[in-house]
């Protein structure tokens, strides 16, 4: 059990941090389909900037990349805490850790996918029919905004279809591991039974070859 609670804080850590990569990620792909998304919203909305109508600065991706990390990394440590503690239902720490880290990659694609639903859906639909959000009056690109608002939009509620995603996958990786050994018993070894020494006398001497030869004639007197 001691080892478990071990296994539980990596898995929180590797958590954060996996959520944060995760928002890097995200966030230099949104970046890159609408950098009016950061300049003009999420770099105020992060308060990397407090002034003016457009935020410039020299590395502006590096700015993203924050941004995508503080979004994120809070999401990745809920996940990594609700997972750990379900994986205490593994046979042992090596099960746990193997079997969560799995299902956290599985949060994070299934996270990743919706995400990319709601870039799809923002770009052929929503664009059409207008949204109701509060839109900077100097957009140039108005279409990439809404496209890549949706997708951030998707990607937190990917998220929690994510985790529930995982805690399924860890459940049915516990019942697989209890299968596997209900089908794959330890087979006992017959003792080897060792034979009456007397009957071994016997059979050696039943074994014992008969010497052939001719039989000398007796002489006659």
């Amino acid at each position: 059990m001691g080892k478990k609670f071990w296994v539980l804080n990596q898995i929180i850590v590797l958590g954060a941090l996996i959520g944060g990569l995760y928002g890097i990620l995200h966030d230099q792909l949104t970046y890159t389909i609408s950098p009016e998304y950061y300049t003009k919203f999420k770099f105020y909305q992060f308060e990397l900037i407090h002034t003016g109508n457009e935020a410039i600065f020299h590395n502006p991706r590096i700015k993203a990349s924050i941004v995508g990390f503080l979004a994120t990394w809070w999401m990745g440590l809920f996940i990594g805490i609700i997972l750990g503690v379900l994986g205490f239902i593994h046979t042992d720490s090596t099960q746990m850790f193997r079997a969560t880290m799995k299902a956290m990659l599985l949060t994070m694609a299934v996270a990743l996918a919706t995400g990319l639903i709601g870039l799809a859906y923002g770009k052929f639909y929503l664009v059409k029919t207008g949204v109701d959000w509060l839109l900077p009056q100097n957009l140039i690109n108005k279409e990439n905004f809404i496209a890549v608002g949706s997708m951030h939009n998707f990607s937190y509620a990917g998220g929690l279809a994510g985790l529930l995603t995982g805690i399924i996958y860890s459940i049915r990786q516990r019942k697989k591991q209890g299968i596997g050994k209900k089908q794959s018993p330890v087979k006992k070894q017959s003792p080897v039974k060792e034979q009456n020494p007397v009957k071994k006398q016997v059979s050696a001497k039943k074994q014992t070859p008969v010497k052939s030869g001719k039989k000398k004639k007796s002489k006659r007197k």
